[in-house]
């Protein structure tokens, strides 16, 4: 139980300041750093108890590599989103928190592209520094994480709002930064970005189980 309450936290928190950060401008341009840094410590925080994945689509990255089973992934997805939901409701409703409600994707297909490379980025980090053998001691794993998920919030972010996972686009979408009509965009572009990421890693390192 204690893995999947980390996981509730940890979305919430990221979907958190998401919201009050990036759509409700409290940090301006500079809300890919405070995205960055809250997941960063959020990992630090988790990692050793759920492996701090906060991201359906970074779940469905571990599965095909390996590291946790099919009824894992379902309770961690639920606990995701309940997350989002949680960090919505406190972004909205305590902090009055509310998108213009207009698409943040420019086209689709720069919005699909946009979130296929930023999740396939998110998770062949996380793969190759959170869970490769080579690397099962190392400290720098939450660094590597949000730095990738920043640089690829400044680098796409114009182009789809740069969610780079499910349970965010939920709860942007909850709080109008992003419009239902897009939903498809970040669903379709996370998990597919995951899953190839999932599958170079497993054709990289073969004797990695």
């Amino acid at each position: 139980m204690n893995k999947y309450f980390t996981e509730f936290i940890g979305t919430m928190f990221l979907v958190l300041v998401v919201g009050v950060a990036a759509i409700g401008g409290a940090a301006g341009s500079m809300a890919p750093v405070a995205i960055g840094t809250i997941l960063m410590v959020m990992i630090y925080a988790g990692g050793h108890i759920s492996g701090a994945h906060y991201n359906p689509a970074v779940t469905l990255a571990v599965l095909i590599r390996g590291r946790i089973n099919m009824g894992d992934a379902l309770t961690y997805w639920i606990a995701q989103v309940g997350g989002s939901i949680a960090g919505w409701a406190i972004a909205k409703f305590i902090f009055e928190v509310e998108g213009s409600d207009i698409s943040a994707v420019k086209s689709v297909s720069q919005g699909l592209t946009a979130e296929f490379l930023g999740t396939f980025a998110l998770a062949y980090v996380v793969l190759n520094t959170a869970t490769a053998k080579a690397h099962i001691t190392n400290s720098f794993y939450g660094l590597a994480i949000g730095f990738t998920v920043m640089a690829c919030a400044f680098t796409f972010g114009g182009y789809s709002g740069g969610a780079f996972n499910p349970a965010v686009a939920i709860g942007a979408t909850l709080l109008k930064g992003f419009v239902w009509a897009d939903i498809w965009i970040y669903l379709v572009g996370c998990f597919a970005g995951a899953a190839a990421a999932a599958y170079v890693f497993n054709m990289n390192n073969p004797d990695d189980k």
